[in-house]
């Protein structure tokens, strides 16, 4: 016999499912754009509802941060301790493709934990680099093993960072091969780099451009959300009041500082590929000179990654059209060299390399030599299959 209705039954995965749907509002949004009436609803159900399951937005967060990370650990744990370097990156990359949408929670929004729920995130990601290392000493016994380990999964986790699209069977084909293909590069050999020249950085001379310098340093040390407008003004000798006649808020402050940068990246890459014919010797040009910036904009770079993401609309809107600029000149060279190549293979491979990059120089704490340039420019190319 029925009633006439049914009464709403309660998924028994509803705390998996609000954790699944809060970690992409988080890749989405970032952190402190995202709100629980926002994740609430893209669940299907109240934020009241929502409150019974996680006290609080930070709690919420801490689950989601470390949710990919423990499967990443399950999956690579899962693998037999004499599986092969293959069989390690395809059930890292599978997982990682599968939760696309939200696994770059664990790479730059991790930031926004608490010292001690950073702390554990980082051991879970050092057992998984630990695992990769042992299997590419054990295949190619190279130098730096960490160091390569670290970077290969950069380039694999590098497709949470962009929204470029292709069948998934390929797309992990695609990043297994470059996570190879950075675990069997030397990153000491000798000449590896190239040299390049990078735009001098504007001397902060006017009062606009010592609050950028200032804004962008706070930003690195504190977190955007916690540096205020009065924090800015006091690190340049202003009163707050007077930052508002430069820059109509902090948001715009952030946008301001990734466009300069922007801005001489653009300039770099355009003085030193002249005069480079050669398509490979163009991609080694655009690597060295991306190394470069990465090194000499470490806290810029760290910003810009983490926090770019909750930047209205129409602020974030011109520094997206930049990345592309960038990313459509790799593209050209790259598919010049590697002719194979489609244009969303290529771009695929781009940010894998850009991914290896940054956590090779996690790693080397950003130290900058010209031996640590070197090393993670032939990591960079090895990972674009060069």
């Amino acid at each position: 016999m029925t009633t006439g209705s049914t009464a709403a039954v309660r998924p028994r995965n509803r705390k998996q499912l609000i954790v699944a749907a809060a970690g992409r509002v988080f890749s989405e949004r970032g952190y402190h754009a995202a709100s629980m009436e926002e994740i609430a609803g893209a669940v299907g159900i109240t934020a009241a509802a929502l409150y019974r399951h996680f006290p609080n937005k930070y709690a919420l967060f801490a689950e989601c941060a470390n949710l990919m990370v423990d499967g990443l650990v399950a999956a690579i744990d899962g693998v037999p301790p004499e599986g092969t370097l293959a069989d390690v990156l395809t059930a890292v990359t599978q997982l990682t493709v599968t939760h696309r949408a939200s696994g770059g929670l664990y790479r730059w929004e991790a930031r926004f934990l608490d010292r001690d729920d950073r702390h554990l995130l980082a051991g879970k990601f050092g057992h998984i680099v630990e695992r990769v290392t042992e299997v590419a000493r054990r295949e190619h016994p190279l130098p730096e093993g960490y160091l390569r380990a670290a970077a290969a999964l950069g380039a694999i986790g590098s497709i949470t960072m962009h929204r470029v699209s292709i069948a998934q069977r390929r797309l992990e084909e695609l990043l297994v091969a470059s996570a190879t293909r950075v675990i069997a590069t030397d990153p000491t050999t000798p000449g590896s780099g190239r040299q390049v020249e990078l735009p001098t950085q504007p001397a902060a001379r006017t009062r606009r451009s010592e609050i950028l310098e200032a804004a962008i340093t706070l930003f690195e040390q504190d977190g955007f959300t916690n540096v205020t407008n009065a924090k800015i003004a006091e690190a340049v000798g202003l009163v707050p009041s007077a930052i508002y006649r430069y820059f109509p808020g902090k948001a715009d402050i952030l946008a301001a500082a990734c466009l300069q940068a922007a801005g001489l990246l653009a300039q770099a890459v355009e003085q030193n590929l002249v005069g480079v014919a050669d398509p490979h010797e163009a991609v080694t040009t655009l690597s060295a000179t991306y190394v470069a910036y990465s090194f000499e904009h470490t806290a810029l770079t760290s910003v810009a990654n983490a926090e770019l993401v909750g930047l209205p609309p129409n602020l974030r809107r011109p520094l997206v059209t930049a990345q592309r600029e960038h990313i459509a000149t790799w593209e050209q060279h790259l598919r010049s060299a590697r002719p194979a190549l489609d244009s969303r293979q290529a771009r695929i491979l781009v940010h894998a390399a850009f991914g290896a990059v940054v956590e090779a120089g996690r790693r080397l704490r950003w130290q900058d030599t010209p031996e640590n340039r070197d090393a993670v420019a032939a990591l960079l190319v090895g990972a674009l299959g060069l």
